[in-house]
């Protein structure tokens, strides 16, 4: 992991009462830096919105063999006066509160937590996008129902072509033929559990 299993806590106890905004990500634990920094890297006051940015004695040294990749989501940290001390760009979308607690407002990019998995859609989209069939994908996170979130993968065929044989202008793959596609490319938790086609995706 890019720090330690996890960065801040919150202790419920017997009788605690529950923001119906949700649990508070609570305060950073021991060696465990947070900063909360708007896009120009300037701190947030409190109650707004920045990208939680974390250091101290806990971050990883970088990702294996990818210094690309390192190098955008470990920064110099501007605001530390050891010119070594680094953040880890989290991505997610945090504010302070008033009693010094973390309030969490999503992500700032796509990526999407589902059952403790960390999920990037993108990658999802493109297994699709190598079926033949596919010509567009686009993959939700849909909570309709809060206790069993699901992946959904909404999908364009591709339109048929003078050069397409008939058998395959006819007959689109079905949702099943999909699910084992994606489930050849993918780990069990990437694969959505429902697919919807579409006559067109409008972005």
């Amino acid at each position: 992991t890019e720090n330690t299993t996890f960065t801040c806590c919150h202790p419920l106890i017997a009788g605690t009462s529950v923001d119906p905004a949700g649990v508070p990500i609570g305060r950073p634990i021991a060696a465990t830096l947070v900063r909360v920094l708007d896009r120009g890297g300037y701190p947030c006051p409190i109650g707004v919105p920045g990208e939680l940015q974390i250091g101290g004695a806990g971050l990883a040294r970088g990702y294996l063999n990818d210094p690309e990749r390192t190098a955008a989501m470990f920064i110099a940290d501007p605001h530390a006066a050891d010119p070594a001390a680094r953040l880890y760009r989290s991505g997610d979308l945090v504010s302070w509160n008033s009693d010094g607690t973390l309030g969490f407002h999503g992500r700032i990019d796509q990526q999407i937590k589902l059952r403790g998995f960390r999920i990037e859609p993108g990658e999802i989209e493109e297994a699709l996008l190598d079926h033949p069939s596919v010509a567009q994908a686009v993959v939700v996170l849909r909570t309709d129902d809060p206790a069993n979130p699901r992946l959904i993968a909404y999908w364009v065929p591709q339109e048929p072509t003078r050069f397409t044989p008939a058998f395959e202008a006819a007959v689109a793959p079905a949702a099943d033929q999909l699910r084992s596609f994606i489930a050849e490319r993918l780990p069990d938790y990437m694969v959505p559990s429902a697919y919807v086609r579409l006559l067109s995706l409008i972005h």
